[in-house]
């Protein structure tokens, strides 16, 4: 886990960190997960790396083999391909609702943040935090919590920082950004709902092709 001598406090953070490792290819379908080396590796006892596996087995990500342990669940392709297919729906129908009961004070916040997000693009910062801050908003205004609930789940399937040398993405995610937005001044939920969808697509396609550069699927049919 990041951070010299961090240590994880809840077997939350130890799920987010196999879960990052798995989407980003660092454990390949079939990896035996041991309980003592994940510890030891992450500075915490067995008991939350038991949980988190628990949890995660929940998800899909593991499963709990007889006299194996824990293994990590193969990640296809297509399995990527359908969780940003389901995501590009449930974001496109929250940026829907919100362009109907966007108000002036919450359309402004998202500007800062989009304005936030053109200066990172024009330093060749990152942008990756400031477009989640920009999606949890637009969900908040759009007063939808079971959606929303199910788009995080679904959103666990996408690594949570993976733009990090990924060409096009940064500039990708601003300009589309740049047309939730124009569609949200206008209240027009048609338009929210496309933007939204292309900007999730988008990602989906991109993602995929990072993984495949590095090999995530080398060998799959």
């Amino acid at each position: 886990m990041p951070g010299a001598g961090r240590r994880a406090q809840l077997p939350e953070e130890v799920a987010a960190w196999i879960r990052e490792r798995i989407l980003t290819g660092r454990l390949r379908g079939g990896a035996h997960l041991h309980l003592e080396r994940l510890a030891d590796e992450l500075g915490v006892s067995v008991t939350p790396v038991r949980e988190a596996l628990l949890a995660l087995r929940g998800e899909g990500f593991v499963e709990l083999q007889p006299r194996r342990g824990f293994t990590v669940v193969p990640l296809t392709r297509r399995d990527v391909e359908d969780t940003h297919r389901l995501q590009a729906t449930l974001a496109g129908e929250l940026a829907a609702r919100a362009a109907r009961e966007i108000g002036p004070q919450q359309l402004a916040r998202l500007e800062s943040l989009h304005a936030e997000m053109e200066s990172a693009g024009r330093r060749g910062g990152e942008v990756d935090e400031l477009a989640l801050r920009f999606r949890h908003e637009l969900s908040s205004v759009a007063d939808s919590g079971k959606l929303a609930w199910f788009l995080g789940i679904a959103l666990r399937y996408t690594p949570r920082r993976f733009t990090s040398g990924v060409p096009g993405w940064r500039d990708m995610a601003v300009a589309d950004h740049r047309e939730i937005l124009v569609a949200l001044r206008n209240h027009d939920p048609y338009g929210a709902r496309a933007a939204m969808h292309k900007h999730v697509t988008h990602a989906g396609r991109l993602l995929i092709h990072h993984l495949e550069q590095s090999g995530m699927w080398a060998g799959e049919d």
